[in-house]
């Protein structure tokens, strides 16, 4: 059952009916390999990359009898999470006890409580706007400059989270369309650029009137009309 495959995993069942047991989520822990979870039927594992981009893998899942997995896309389980708030929520439970059982490793293996606030554990950098690239909003006429390297996210600031995006359409966007976390455009290698619309955005985002699918790259070039939930913006690239 080892995957490098992005997708959220389901355990369904097993071929050794009186096993609870079916698979161990594992984390190396300084010279230690530590157990997080252990796993039964139902559960699932790999949620992570479905929020998060090229981040590496936090923990590995095995297989502790034979068993049989479901795989679930991106596509499927942003239909899951917009159609069942009922699996949303268990999937956020779920989330919060493996969060604290992690929390009570590392204490164990420091020694003490970790108080994160007081911690060097923060957001990355913003990256340095790019002069030549931007998103304009068309009412508005707003500019908003998109980040010089890499990518550029695109939603409207989380005051709980403190999540800030690159590009914060707050200020146009009275309506609240647009989710805290609802899109990136991403710089490629070769200079050009396209957007990805977040799992979980409730709105949609579409490119010269085509609805985005979830987590797929979408190519933009200038002058494309590009609209994150009901904000209409203007790609633009001043070529150097």
């Amino acid at each position: 059952m080892r995957s490098r495959q992005k997708a959220l995993s389901a355990l369904v069942q097993s071929n050794e009916s009186i096993a609870l047991n079916l698979a161990a989520l594992r984390k190396k822990l300084g010279n230690e390999d530590r157990v997080l979870a252990v796993l039964g039927k139902g559960d699932f594992f790999g949620e992570m990359c479905m929020l998060e981009d090229d981040v590496p893998r936090s923990a590995t899942a095995i297989a502790l009898v034979d068993v049989e997995a479901v795989s679930i896309d991106r596509s499927a389980f942003t239909f899951i999470l917009k159609h069942n708030p009922e699996i949303t929520i268990r999937i956020m439970r779920k989330l919060v006890r493996r969060l604290r059982q992690t929390t009570q490793l590392f204490e164990e293996a420091v020694g003490h409580e970790l108080d994160l606030d007081a911690s060097d554990i923060g957001e990355e950098p913003k990256a340095l706007p790019d002069p030549h690239a931007r998103l304009i909003e068309v009412t508005s006429g707003l500019i908003f400059p998109l980040a010089e390297d890499g990518e550029t996210s695109v939603g409207r600031i989380d005051p709980v989270t403190g999540i800030h995006p690159d590009v914060d359409l707050t200020p146009v966007d009275g309506k609240r369309s647009i989710s805290r976390r609802h899109a990136r455009i991403q710089r490629e290698s070769d200079g050009t650029f396209s957007v990805i619309e977040d799992v979980g955005t409730m709105n949609g985002t579409f490119v010269k009137g085509v609805r985005l699918t979830a987590g797929k790259p979408h190519p933009m070039e200038s002058g494309d009309a590009v609209i994150f939930g009901t904000i209409q913006c203007r790609f633009e690239i001043e070529l150097s």
